[in-house]
């Protein structure tokens, strides 16, 4: 006789992505199929070149993939030649107010140019430049739309930042791009609260072909930015929409790459249970599971016990496995005696 423990179904497989045209941000492909790219933003002075690469370091060995740079100033623009050359992933110059700099971090060799219209001097005038510039040198342009600095006419003709409103934003910035053939795009619309930012997305998804980064603006530290990060990004990559993320805190760089590692976007069930004896057999449905007593740890895959671990590793080391069991062929378990 079986009884119904009223077990949820399994996951389902991995959600069709989103069908985009495809940039390469250096030697990292956004969107077309590529998988998802991890990215953060340096919080040092872009003028310290050494302070700066240093950072850059430090992400990189966190496993992240591209790393933005600030660039308010003439003295930010002048390092930029410097870092472009000997970051060990691709830069993207985040450019504020002056479209000067714009052009600068196209020269320096910056992998790409993130602008945000809002911010920038008379913007529209310059994209036939801008166009032309970064389409000679083979450097995509991220649009970045937020709440925050709206185009004052879209904010009077919505009423507030409305995901109606961010989306149209980024897609007229696109359409004068368009007008003078550059389409090596991605767009970014950011909103401080998770279902806004959410919506906006959808809409891009349904008016577009760009690729899409995610990003949940001014999200605040560690624990509450996390959580409202993955609620965002959860949501729209379960949907397939999403190209790359990057995790916003008031925190170290480093943290916001760990914590987009911890939103783990693959559809796997797991386990976390408190016995280490009967764990294993009670979580057998699972694809991976944890269990701990004692200052330990036991990970087990599929229902078998695959590693025992000390309770500083608890966290890591499922993750390790959780990234085993998501590339082709599957982990296959092997035993370990239970201690």
């Amino acid at each position: 006789m079986t009884t119904d423990l009223g077990m949820p179904d399994p996951p389902p497989t991995t959600p069709e992505r989103r069908q985009t045209r495809q940039i390469h941000v250096g030697d990292v492909p956004v969107g077309g199929g590529a998988p998802v790219s991890v990215q953060t933003m340096t919080t040092t002075l872009t003028a310290d070149v050494d302070a700066t690469l240093q950072q850059i370091a430090e992400v990189t060995a966190a496993g992240c993939d591209i790393v933005r740079v600030a660039v308010p100033s003439q003295d930010d623009a002048d390092a930029l030649p410097a870092i472009a050359a000997r970051s060990p992933i691709p830069v993207i110059a985040d450019i504020h107010i002056q479209p000067r700099y714009v052009f600068a971090a196209i020269d320096a060799g910056c992998a790409a140019v993130r602008v945000n219209p809002g911010n920038i001097k008379k913007f529209d005038d310059k994209v036939a430049e801008i166009a032309q510039a970064a389409s000679a040198a083979g450097v995509p342009i991220r649009i970045g739309v937020n709440a925050g600095s709206l185009d004052p006419r879209l904010l009077a003709r919505h009423g507030a930042a409305t995901p109606q409103a961010l989306a149209e934003s980024a897609l007229w910035e696109c359409a004068l791009f368009e007008e003078h053939g550059f389409r090596d795009i991605k767009i970014a619309v950011k909103h401080h609260d998770p279902m806004t930012m959410v919506a906006a997305n959808r809409i891009l998804a349904e008016q577009c072909d760009y690729p899409l980064h995610l990003g949940v603006t001014e999200a605040g530290p560690a624990f509450q930015g996390s959580v409202k990060s993955a609620v965002a990004f959860a949501v729209l990559l379960a949907d397939g929409i999403g190209d790359t993320i990057r995790v916003s805190l008031s925190a170290h760089p480093v943290e916001q790459v760990k914590a987009a590692f911890d939103g783990f976007p693959h559809p796997l069930r797991v386990a976390v249970m408190g016995c280490v004896v009967n764990g294993p057999g009670e979580a057998r449905e699972a694809d991976l599971g944890v269990s701990s007593g004692n200052g330990k740890g036991q990970i087990f895959v599929h229902g078998k016990v695959v590693a025992t671990v000390p309770e500083n590793k608890i966290v890591d080391t499922p993750l390790e496995h959780a990234l085993r069991l998501t590339e082709p062929g599957d982990e296959q378990p092997t035993e370990a005696p239970v201690p």
